[in-house]
């Protein structure tokens, strides 16, 4: 089957799932900007972190989210990790994130928390 056929091509079809997603379930923040992650004091979330309520993710709990502070830009991205610690793969939402942001989240995955954050941008 064709990349087009499938809805792949630019990834229009997967941020509009996201974004529907993102727009019925509730944002849990379980980590708020600034406070330093549970297992690895070194790193502080330069964003917001929590969760989607009653959602699935990689680790069997609810998909992960970094929401910003600029506000109405909805799903900007997501950070495909893989962390060799807990032996899993996951996708983090990007939530009204600007561009500084995103960068902040960047190094926070890859640069403290070492769990491969590649960016996959909305485009």
């Amino acid at each position: 089957m064709a990349e087009q056929e499938r809805g792949e091509i630019g990834g229009a079809d997967f941020f509009a799932r996201l974004d529907g997603l993102v727009a019925s379930a509730e944002l849990v923040i379980d980590r708020p900007r600034d406070s330093r992650h549970p297992r690895v004091p070194e790193a502080v979330y330069p964003v917001d972190y929590g969760y989607l309520d009653g959602t699935t993710g990689g680790d069997g709990d609810g998909v992960d989210v970094f929401a910003g502070d600029a506000s109405e830009a909805g799903v900007v991205g997501v950070f495909l990790t893989a962390d060799p610690v807990k032996r899993d793969v996951e996708v983090k939402i990007l939530l009204n994130c600007s561009a500084q942001e995103v960068e902040q989240v960047h190094r926070l995955l890859n640069g403290v928390l070492e769990i491969g954050g590649l960016l996959v941008p909305r485009r």
